[in-house]
């Protein structure tokens, strides 16, 4: 990773990474989705997120598929696509991707809960780590019926599992180990800070299980 502070002239690529990865991560797609369906602003219902968990609650469970994928996909999108200039390059640009998603300056930076789009981030960086991530979101879903728990569980295991597979080949464009694990910690992290109410609804037994229709702020990820 370069210097941050060095010379312009070696340095702009990977701003550039970062902010291109940032506007592709900006892109709303359940806000986009849900107008185009003709159900209006996702943001005036349920939680108020433009993510799939809120999507979830207009009722149309292909509009939230669709929103899971897109999200996904240009946080994998962006991985792949400056993966071919190197891996640092791939790291800035799946994080700006992350950011972008939750901080879009296209809704006055407040987007979504980063979890579709970081594991499409893993699923390309780092495949073995992606699918494990998504298996044990799957599994918490099933057993709780809980979006944010599973979310939450998802995110905290993911560094576990990159420090877990160490030595193997486990990304597609040679990242280490610690890369991916530290990469790991900063989705973990992103993803726990987003879900603080979530987290406080949980310790109150009051957040809503999936497809739970809610009145109030709050429930959901993505």
């Amino acid at each position: 990773m370069p210097d941050p502070l060095g010379s312009f002239d070696y340095t702009w690529p990977f701003y550039a990474a970062a902010v291109i990865g940032y506007l592709l991560g900006s892109i709303p797609f359940g806000l986009l989705l849900t107008r185009a369906s003709g159900l209006g602003d996702i943001r005036a219902i349920g939680s108020g997120n433009i993510g799939a968990a809120n999507v979830l609650r207009t009722g149309k469970k292909w509009l939230a598929l669709a929103t899971v994928l897109l999200d996904g996909g240009k946080g994998a999108v962006a991985v792949v696509a400056a993966g071919y200039f190197g891996p640092d390059f791939q790291v800035l640009a799946g994080g700006g991707a992350l950011l972008g998603h939750c901080f879009p300056v296209w809704l006055k930076f407040r987007g979504g809960k980063a979890v579709a789009t970081a594991l499409g981030v893993l699923l390309a960086m780092a495949p073995a780590v992606g699918v494990l991530v998504c298996l044990a979101w799957l599994v918490v879903a099933i057993l709780f019926r809980i979006s944010s728990l599973a979310s939450l569980i998802a995110a905290a295991l993911a560094p576990v599992y990159a420090y877990l597979l160490a030595d193997l080949a486990i990304g597609t464009w040679f990242l280490s180990s610690l890369q991916i694990a530290e990469f790991c910690v900063f989705i973990a992290a992103l993803v726990w800070i987003k879900h603080l109410a979530n987290i406080r609804r949980l310790l109150q037994g009051t957040e809503p299980r999936i497809g739970q229709r809610r009145k109030a702020e709050g429930d959901g990820s993505g």
